[in-house]
């Protein structure tokens, strides 16, 4: 893929403010600019497959979809999309969900104004983006080697927790999948099975501790 002289960004985070300002540093470099902003990780896949764009900046924590959510399935639907992921938080879990969800960088956003538009340019020529930290984290799991457990949930039922966590009915999480409500029951049986948990109440407490949902 050769890098285009002007790379186009969709740009996705759910505070308004903080898309204005990293748009400014985006746009204020002379080979990007950003041309689609989208509020939450259903829009940002909405957004990705529609519009002529070649790289996605996406907030790991979004309503709807988490951007790590939105990241996959970009990558699985688009796989010429650059990607790229954008968060508050220091963390590791998130770092390495973000590269199995295909990204090609992980940026914080406290370092955002100095790393940002490196990190775009690292994308399109196909290198991965680290901040320091991150490197270092990975040299650890690599030493380690440490089989992490498999993920009781799939990753259409980990949607289906997201939203119900969101309070979400049923059959509204069915219009936002396109799927039926009977599916949604039986996807919600099988959470609740799996994590031997009992009602909306422990999901949520669960969807918050995976970082699905803010607290």
């Amino acid at each position: 893929m050769s890098v285009p002289l002007k790379t186009r960004i969709l740009l996705a985070d759910d505070h308004a403010l903080v898309r204005h300002g990293l748009r400014l540093v985006l746009d204020a470099a002379p080979d990007m600019e950003v041309t689609v902003e989208a509020g939450d990780g259903s829009e940002a896949v909405d957004l990705g497959l529609r519009e002529e764009v070649d790289l996605a900046i996406l907030d790991v924590m979004m309503p709807r979809r988490t951007g790590l959510q939105a990241a996959a399935e970009l990558s699985r639907r688009r796989p010429e999309l650059r990607l790229l992921m954008l968060s508050m938080h220091d963390s590791e879990q998130y770092l390495f969900e973000a590269l199995k969800a295909g990204a090609s960088g992980y940026v914080l956003k406290t370092a955002a104004d100095r790393d940002l538009v490196e990190a775009v340019r690292a994308a399109m020529r196909g290198e991965p983006f680290l901040y320091p930290a991150a490197v270092t984290a990975l040299i650890r799991d690599y030493l380690v080697r440490q089989e992490a457990p498999a993920d009781p949930l799939t990753p259409r039922e980990l949607e289906v927790l997201k939203l119900i966590a969101e309070a979400f009915t049923s059959d509204r999480i069915a219009d936002e999948l396109t799927i039926t409500r009977r599916t949604v029951d039986r996807h919600r049986e099988n959470i609740l099975a799996k994590l031997g948990m009992r009602d909306r109440v422990e999901l949520t407490r669960y969807a918050i501790r995976r970082g699905l949902v803010d607290p």
